[in-house]
């Protein structure tokens, strides 16, 4: 890849490295120069610009972070579309982040251009949680390192998962001694109880016994009788030893313990042990708290089906301080504004305006024209429902019945707008208004545009960062703005006061400091339909 300075008649289809900004004139950095941009900065002056030019064998930054996150990326997770050389993943169920840090490791490790960071193994994800983020550094890497890294990925399982948990029966056994309080025992079956629904699984059953190795061994046995998946027992006393009660009246049952003891505090005094194929735990005494400890990395772990083994425990050390120490800045407790906010993908509303009544098409209302084989609108309800927005809303008008019979059978929601006759601007109010209060943005598209495709839909939807002043990103082909138009809810408020028969587009203008231009391939964000010789061409 070459860097640097270069005229701007060598410029065309080279990446600029840094925003432009004069009178009339806003390229921010990123931009692939057209020959267009490069007539328009000729004629501004400007005899230099700061360019990245693409040599053979080198891979767009979009496009090696795309193969990158397809070779890592294993069953759990979903992956978001590419933008300045970067990839999400995010999780598709709850369960627990599992990565082979190793491998991990020589990825990062092959050359500085790719890199791959992830949450810590073994975190529990939740539905939309970001997991793993792949970010070419420079504006290209080259062939040799991408395929390095997909060749690395694919030498054995996937190198990133989301292990999903699964719905655990357990039966829970507490022993006790003289003076043990039944409410102590009555606690901790509620604490369990509620430790396993978390993770999707249920307690089946709860027996007490005394705290002695044959009491021990014949609970195991009756409990078996019911098929858990798991067993844990809780004893009036802390296991101190191999030989102490509860590891004795598990072999006694016919179990065999694999590992005693834990590098995590709380929960040191962990037993983890086996009777044929179901696992069976000795609980530490902090276990009866609902506390973080030990005890919990192994039960998500067993929960999510991933296997547990003596090395595994052993290997717990590192972050295996869980106890707080005077030195910490703030206790769990009211750790609450200063700890991060879970990154997630966004949750992207879709909105389409399909109210209009088609003036200009004459007698044919063409919502309901048929391209390619169905109804125009539904080609804009299949670009959306096939990509990552969602939930979707359809906003009607003229000829409310046509439309709906046009998107039948799909999840959506429709809103009638009495005052289409009245333009743009009271659809798109309505709209908005029918909107669920927890999404983060709305997608704002027309019903007449059928060369939409769920790419460029996910494309937008990967652009989006507030953060980052990536707030309204709006699609380009050849550095004309085109639709849809993705908006933080931000803006929710300016979009309802707009009147008349106009869009938001003014609001473009007034915001351009949170403007992401977005390049898109072939015109179909240009393309939208409102005459009958337009409708022609576009079959012909």
């Amino acid at each position: 890849m070459r860097f640097g300075p270069v005229a701007p008649e060598d410029a065309v289809g080279a990446i600029l490295v840094h925003s432009i900004r004069l009178k009339g004139l806003a390229f921010k950095k990123g931009r692939v120069l057209s020959a267009e941009d490069v007539a328009t900065l000729s004629a501004a002056g400007i005899d230099r610009v700061t360019a990245a030019c693409l040599d053979p064998g080198d891979v767009g930054e979009d496009a090696a972070a795309s193969r990158i996150a397809k070779a890592v990326a294993g069953l759990g997770l979903t992956t978001s579309a590419a933008f300045t050389g970067r990839v999400n993943l995010f999780a598709s169920a709850r369960g627990l982040c599992v990565v082979d840090v190793e491998r991990l490791n020589r990825l990062n490790l092959i050359d500085e251009s790719a890199t791959v960071a992830t949450l810590p193994a073994f975190a529990p994800v939740e539905p939309r949680q970001m997991v793993a983020t792949i970010k070419i550094i420079p504006f290209a890497a080259p062939e040799a390192v991408v395929a390095a890294a997909e060749a690395l990925a694919a030498e054995g399982d996937a190198l990133i998962r989301v292990a999903e948990f699964q719905p655990l029966r357990t039966v829970l056994i507490q022993t006790r001694l003289a003076g043990t309080k039944e409410s102590v025992l009555d606690k901790t079956v509620g604490v369990t109880r509620d430790r396993l629904v978390a993770l999707g699984g249920e307690l089946i059953g709860e027996v007490r016994v005394d705290h002695t190795e044959g009491a021990v061994a014949d609970a195991i046995v009756s409990a078996c009788v019911s098929k858990p998946d798991l067993l844990l027992i809780a004893g009036a006393s802390a296991i101190t030893d191999r030989r102490d009660v509860l590891p004795a009246g598990i072999e006694r049952a016919g179990g065999m313990v694999e590992h005693f003891g834990m590098p995590v505090d709380p929960g040191n005094l962990l037993l983890l042990a086996r009777l044929g194929d179901m696992p069976v735990l000795g609980l530490p005494g902090c276990a009866r708290s609902p506390k973080l400890n030990g005890f919990d990395w192994v039960l998500q772990r067993i929960a999510a089906g991933v296997p547990v083994t003596r090395r595994d425990i052993m290997m717990m050390g590192g972050g295996g301080l869980l106890t707080e120490i005077p030195t910490r800045p703030l206790p769990r407790a009211s750790a609450t504004e200063t700890e991060p906010v879970m990154l997630r993908a966004p949750r992207i509303a879709a909105l389409i305006l399909a109210a209009g009544q088609s003036r200009r098409m004459g007698a044919l209302n063409k919502m309901i024209a048929e391209v390619d084989g169905k109804p125009m609108v539904a080609h804009a309800l299949a670009a959306v429902t096939s990509s990552q927005a969602g939930p979707v809303v359809v906003v009607t008008g003229h000829d409310p019945d046509a439309v709906r019979a046009a998107l039948a059978g799909h999840e959506i929601r429709f809103v009638h707008n009495p005052h289409y006759a009245d333009g743009l601007s009271t659809s798109l109010r309505a709209g908005l208004a029918a909107l669920p209060a927890d999404i983060d943005g709305v997608l704002v598209c027309l019903g007449d545009m059928p060369r939409v495709t769920p790419d460029m839909i996910d494309r937008l939807i990967a652009a989006y960062n507030p953060v980052e002043g990536r707030a309204i990103c709006v699609p380009t082909v050849d550095g004309k703005r085109g639709n849809p138009v993705l908006w933080d809810r931000r803006f929710f408020a300016e979009m309802q006061d707009l009147a008349g028969d106009v869009g938001a587009r003014h609001l473009i203008g007034a915001h351009a400091d949170q403007v992401c231009e977005v390049p898109m391939e072939g015109n179909g964000a240009l393309l939208d339909i409102d005459t009958p010789e337009a409708l022609r061409e576009l079959g012909s």
